[in-house]
């Protein structure tokens, strides 16, 4: 098999059978402490395509964080095909912080491809774009749910792109997700420049999930062995996963305290009860019914709701049943120590 071509990122070439962490400088404090966005890199000694996993693009979203610390400790990188790029805090000031937005109060991930010299989510999303996104050959980028907010693990992608569609299959979550990519999105920019690209949503804002930061592990290096990146395992047997139909999000009908009545990866019918909400000054309650018969793929975890706020998000599949035993398989898989 050809040798590896070296991969130089910022100043910092890497040559084939060599690791090195480049640390992009980003920008300084107001307290003049400088801030810079950490790259692991691990170029191969032979050839193979160019990934980039980068997490923690909104600074409290951790999960992905210690997927990629775990990932960088595995003994098979050390012969890789191929070179991997890990990016594990993209939006370092935000991490800093523990927000999900940059000090100017932008979202990183609607500020792609951003320019050199504009705000600073839009010179950071440049940095990234120019640095990371631009020299790989496909992508995963691995999120959570935002504050109070959890998400069952799943993989949201353009899957009407074949490459994407088997790269997502690929994954092992329990769930795929077709997304329309959101404009100023990395996805949006990466699927511009024909990439195949993953989203992997797993856990909640600001708190460690071991089953999601296992099967988000478990996933990246399933899908590492799909591109050629490390050898096919004999012993793993991936989840297979059901793709969604169509997903949304059930909203409260009144204000007042919720009393969830099903938890997440909840099988569902069209009618059912997902909440009760109460009333706290009197005795009224308010049901929250399942739009159709789906799986609960995420949930508020606030005991406390405005009316219009949502509340859980239902994913529609064509057998409901299958995709009930998928989620359950999957638990068991990743659940086990």
């Amino acid at each position: 098999m050809a040798k590896n071509s070296p991969i130089k990122v910022g100043d910092t070439l890497v040559k084939p059978g060599e690791r090195a962490t480049v640390r992009l400088p980003v920008a300084d404090l107001y307290t003049g402490t400088s801030l810079a966005m950490p790259v692991h890199v691990v170029c191969g000694r032979r050839d193979g395509p160019v990934l980039f996993v980068s997490a923690a693009i909104h600074g409290d979203e951790l999960n992905g964080v210690e997927v990629i610390r775990r990932l960088l400790k595995r003994r098979a990188l050390g012969s890789i095909r191929g070179t991997l790029l890990a990016v594990p805090i993209v939006n370092v000031h935000g991490f800093l912080d523990q927000s999900r937005y940059l000090p100017d109060r932008r979202d990183l991930n609607r500020s792609f491809p951003g320019t050199r010299k504009g705000s600073v989510a839009a010179r950071m999303a440049y940095t990234f774009m120019h640095e990371i996104v631009d020299k790989a050959n496909f992508g995963i980028d691995l999120h959570t749910g935002a504050i109070n907010r959890s998400n069952l693990p799943q993989v949201r992608g353009n899957l009407e792109d074949e490459a994407t569609l088997q790269l997502a299959k690929a994954f092992g979550a329990p769930v795929i997700i077709n997304s329309n990519a959101r404009d100023g999105s990395l996805r949006q920019c990466a699927a511009d420049q024909g990439m195949p690209m993953l989203i992997y949503e797993a856990g909640e804002a600001l708190r460690f999930d071991e089953l999601s930061i296992r099967a988000g592990l478990r996933g990246t290096i399933n899908a590492m062995r799909h591109i050629g990146m490390l050898p096919l395992s004999k012993q793993s047997r991936p989840v297979s996963p059901v793709l969604a139909d169509s997903t949304s999000w059930v909203r409260a009908p009144e204000s007042g305290i919720v009393i969830p009545k099903v938890e997440l990866g909840s099988r569902v019918a069209a009618g059912q009860t997902l909440a009760v909400i109460g009333d706290p000054v009197s005795e009224e309650e308010e049901l929250v019914i399942a739009p159709f018969d789906g799986i609960i793929i995420g949930h508020s975890k606030l005991p406390l709701a405005h009316e219009g706020d949502a509340l859980f998000h239902v994913a529609a599949f064509k057998s409901v049943l299958r995709a009930e035993h998928r989620v359950e398989e999957f638990a068991a898989v990743h659940g086990a120590s």
